[in-house]
């Protein structure tokens, strides 16, 4: 059989996108269009967080203008972890073949989707990293973006034994089969230590992951949401789940 029938016979991939969304009026539109690019066929889902400056509105008008579009409202700000495993229910509970989260700030370039959804040929996880050769972060980190970057990512190789580089960062693709086997009622963050911390179940289930270099970009509209508060709460639940891991 040729590679062009072969193809053919072949189903595609179902692929969701996930977006938390909180305060992202100026970007929630061209980052929906701007998707669609890179991959036309997914389905999105936006998750908003009651936004204050309209985001939420302007969701439910791209969920009636455009297909696949799905929208999920929510009281307050809940966390980005949560938010997460919204996602990840929905889409094990909707059959999704993968799930691919970015940022709702246009600070993941939708560009590097396709390389993305190319590493799950041989992967199970494929993060978009800033820390691998070809990766890098536009302008410059602040000291503070700095400092708890690179803070929670030693502390996250260290404690939780992972090796990949990039273990902070929010953009990527999971095999939702994968996640299914993942007991969500285990996983403790609510915040931005989620990143770290599903990976450690992703690897606890026999996950592969690999990395891919992307450029982590300036938010093109709105201000950035991580304080200090926050990553230290991060690093105190990464402490915990490595006592743990470490008591077996």
């Amino acid at each position: 059989m040729s590679d062009s029938i072969e193809s053919q016979s072949q189903p595609e991939s179902r692929l969701l996108v996930s977006l938390a969304t909180y305060n992202e009026a100026g970007n929630l539109q061209p980052l929906v269009q701007t998707i669609r690019q890179f991959a036309p066929r997914s389905s999105i889902l936006i998750i908003d967080d009651n936004s204050p400056d309209g985001t939420g509105k302007i969701a439910d008008e791209l969920a009636a203008e455009l297909p696949a579009i799905h929208v999920m409202h929510r009281p307050g700000k809940l966390g980005l972890g949560t938010a997460m495993l919204e996602a990840i229910s929905f889409a094990v509970g909707s059959q999704y073949d993968y799930l691919l989260n970015l940022d709702a700030d246009f600070s993941h370039p939708p560009r590097f989707i396709p390389a993305l959804l190319d590493g799950m040929r041989d992967h199970d996880v494929m993060i978009g990293s800033r820390y691998v050769q070809g990766g890098g972060v536009e302008g410059g980190f602040t000291f503070k973006r700095k400092f708890m970057s690179s803070g929670i990512n030693w502390y996250a190789r260290i404690l939780l034994g992972l090796t990949s580089k990039d273990n902070s960062g929010a953009y990527r693709c999971y095999r939702v089969s994968k996640l299914a086997q993942i007991n969500l009622s285990k996983v403790r963050s609510r915040g931005y230590s989620f990143q770290e911390e599903i990976l450690f179940w992703c690897k606890r289930v026999g996950c592969r992951i690999g990395e891919t270099p992307i450029l982590f970009e300036n938010r093109r509209f709105g201000a950035s949401k991580i304080n200090m508060r926050e990553a230290a709460s991060a690093l105190w639940i990464l402490l915990r789940l490595g006592v743990g891991r470490v008591r077996g």
